[in-house]
């Protein structure tokens, strides 16, 4: 029996939100994976003044078997570090440097701040031969897994209107937002934008146009966008498509829309959000073994409309429309799906999943949306 590869050793850039709520979870359950430091700038606490510093405060506290790292020369210098996970608002520095040091890259969406930038770093990693790939954990969203299922298994037939939304009620981090000249990577459509943008091309490819309509609904005149509305054109066998991406502030309901997908076969709504990341503010830097963590609730399952007997156990024929009709089962959602295929990508025994080739375009239709918002035009892929 072959005995197992020795864990692949992860720094981790940051020690904030993004780190503690949105990676380290999924990466603590893999065996492949061993967290082995932190580029964390502020010092451990005294344990003369500090005897018992709160949990969450410090990586030394949380991982004290890490190596705490408080400047960038001395991060990339550590040769221990194999992966680099990227989890603060500077990103493309840290990716550079990252590469230079020969070491693996996971870098936080929306990866940098300019397509330009994106495909030096692109460059840079193939030149280093080193994977670098963008941290689209929304791809294994419960929700989004069931739609690309519904869409690859022809329940819907061809996809004529699909409606992406990641709605949010006047989040409190917005209300910092108040710079009024916009500076690219700013905004809604950098923020919560990324991910459905990433979600629209996996699921369909580059558009042939974008339209975009960018709006400040914090109560700042500020050219920041916090609400954005991002339409798609697409040509050749899908010029029939049209794919609105969409983020509102001002959305006072319990359960936001999700999907709106209409085909010629079926149509999928649903409303409300996968559970991962409200499990995970609940529990910072705690393992996401829990096999039912992303499961979702079944109150917020999407409901699957189709001509086709698709699923008798989920669908009841309506006599009336002639429609199999039903709620359609989420399907689990896994955040850590993308950390094992960042694994078997850099052992190469899979093709990476999240290509940063692919976060490149959306980063390009995210400025593309901006130009169109300011000519107020349609303006062609390019």
């Amino acid at each position: 029996m072959a005995s197992r590869a020795p864990p692949i050793n992860v720094g981790l850039i940051g020690y904030g939100g993004s780190a503690k709520i949105f990676n380290l979870p999924f990466i603590l359950p893999n065996p492949d994976l061993r967290v082995c430091a932190f580029l964390q700038r502020a010092a451990a606490p005294d344990p003369a003044s500090s005897p018992h510093p709160p949990i969450g405060t410090h990586c030394t506290i949380d991982f004290p078997s890490a190596t705490h790292h408080r400047t960038a020369e001395a991060f990339f210098g550590d040769e221990e570090i194999e992966l680099v996970v990227i989890c603060t608002h500077e990103h493309g520095e840290f990716v550079r440097r990252a590469l230079e040091s020969k070491k693996h890259v996971v870098v936080e969406k929306a990866f940098v701040n300019t397509s330009k930038e994106a495909d030096d770093l692109i460059q840079l990693a193939r030149e280093k031969g080193k994977v670098l790939t963008v941290y689209q954990n929304r791809r294994f969203d419960s929700d989004f897994l069931t739609l690309q299922h519904i869409v690859k298994s022809g329940a819907l037939g061809e996809i004529r209107d699909a409606q992406m939304h990641f709605d949010f009620r006047m989040p409190s981090w917005v209300m910092g937002w108040t710079q009024k000249e916009y500076v690219s990577g700013q905004g809604m459509t950098f923020g919560l934008g990324t991910h459905t943008v990433d979600q629209a091309l996996l699921l369909f490819g580059r558009p042939v146009s974008v339209t975009g309509f960018l709006r400040s609904n914090r109560g700042v005149d500020s050219e920041v966008d916090d609400t954005f509305t991002i339409i798609l054109q697409y040509g050749g066998d899908q010029k029939n498509l049209t794919v609105t991406v969409k983020t509102a502030i001002v959305t006072h309901m319990k359960d936001n829309l999700k999907f709106f997908v209409r085909g010629t076969e079926g149509t999928y709504l649903k409303f409300g959000t996968d559970p991962q990341e409200a499990k995970a503010i609940a529990a910072p830097c705690q393992p996401a073994s829990d096999p039912d963590y992303g499961r979702e609730d079944e109150r917020i399952w999407g409901t699957l409309s189709t001509t086709k007997e698709f699923d008798t156990k989920s669908q009841t024929f309506d006599e009336e429309s002639g429609l199999y009709i039903g709620k359609y089962p989420s399907m689990l959602g896994r955040y850590r799906g993308l950390y094992e295929n960042v694994v078997a990508a850099i052992r190469g025994t899979a093709e990476l999943y999240v290509k940063p080739e692919t976060s490149r375009d959306g980063l390009r239709i995210l400025e593309l949306a901006r130009e169109s918002h300011e000519t107020r035009c349609v303006v062609p892929w390019s």
